[in-house]
């Protein structure tokens, strides 16, 4: 009875994001007509793409149990050498840039987290500040503009729907492929349940380590892409703290902080619902300063609900591992 009633925990864990995204939908829809509107979710979907794409290489780093927090500086560094340097750029040759500029960044981070042994939380901690004291020195603080290439992406579209969510879906379903069909999806799993174990068992635990946070740099250069194309310009403040929202996105999408759980699909959900929520407030004329408080409150939520289902997970586990000498004892007798 115990065991039923733990499992119809977890399942209501599991669901609670999904819950939470109708009771706010409701609750906007009664407060403010206007969200419902089609174009108002079709506005939602175009801004939280920069975010729900920053999210999905956060939830390949998440999932070995790891962490970045420099995504928001890795953005903030691609959009001041993009504006400075290459303003006349095509579109396609900018958002290039801009990923192999974030991939850099990336394969930084990995050198000392993989080469050094360095902790990853210490690591990003450090080139968050040095990216963003990078890029501020790169601009001397001043606004850098993105060149008319790059707001024609952000202004464009193709059948009726923005390039920025063209992005974010051609991304989301190549992260599914790698995420399902392809042995390093497996890895990142087995790794971030039993790092030691996954070694053992003759991954390359090291590379697979070390391609991941180049990943998660690519992507956070391609949502910098996404997110200078939109507001068209790249002030001290570009990506002042994305790091949270990304992290939220991916946790409120069932991906776990300890490792080994989750997946793309509900991190792109996360992000949504994040949008969600300030697209409500902005439609309600809310006090801008509390969106700071509603975005800590998301990430709270997001928080509990992973250290609930880690904890009932673990509980289960236990129980079973109890329960299986037992078992083995009398198939024994038996015999």
């Amino acid at each position: 009875m115990q065991t039923s009633s733990t499992r119809a925990s977890l399942a209501v864990l599991r669901s609670a994001p999904a819950l939470l995204f109708v009771a706010v939908v409701v609750l906007f829809a009664i407060l403010a007509p206007r969200f419902l509107e089609v174009q108002n979710f079709a506005n939602i979907l175009t801004q939280s793409a920069n975010v729900a794409i920053v999210a999905v290489g956060m939830t390949f780093v998440l999932l070995l149990a790891g962490v970045d927090l420099s995504v928001g500086a890795a953005m903030y560094v691609c959009a001041a050498v993009a504006g400075l340097y290459f303003k006349d750029l095509p579109a396609p040759a900018a958002m290039a840039l801009m990923t192999a500029i974030g991939a850099l960044f990336g394969a930084i981070n990995a050198l000392f987290i993989v080469g050094l042994g360095i902790a990853a939380f210490i690591v990003t901690l450090a080139t968050l500040f040095v990216g963003r004291g990078l890029a501020l020195h790169l601009s001397q603080t001043k606004m850098v503009f993105a060149g008319d290439p790059v707001l024609a992406f952000g202004q464009g579209g193709f059948l009726g729907i923005s390039y920025a969510v063209w992005t974010m879906a051609i991304v989301l379903l190549l992260a599914l492929w790698v995420q399902q069909w392809t042995p390093y999806g497996r890895y990142l799993y087995a790794i971030g349940a039993d790092r030691e174990g996954a070694r053992k068992a003759g991954i390359p635990v090291r590379r697979v380590v070390f391609a991941t946070y180049v990943l998660c740099g690519t992507l956070a250069g391609l949502g910098g892409f996404v997110s200078f194309s939109q507001v068209a310009a790249a002030s001290s403040g570009f990506g002042l703290q994305k790091e949270f929202p990304v992290i939220a996105a991916a946790v409120l999408g069932g991906t776990s902080l300890f490792g080994g759980r989750g997946g793309v699909l509900g991190s792109v959900f996360g992000a949504i619902l994040i949008q969600t929520v300030q697209n409500g407030l902005v439609l309600l004329n809310a006090n801008p300063y509390l969106y700071p408080l509603v975005i800590s409150a998301i990430i709270f939520i997001a928080v509990l609900l992973d250290s609930q289902r880690t904890r009932i997970l673990a509980r289960l586990t236990r129980r079973q591992i109890r329960i299986e000498p037992g078992v083995e004892a009398r198939r024994s007798t038996a015999t």
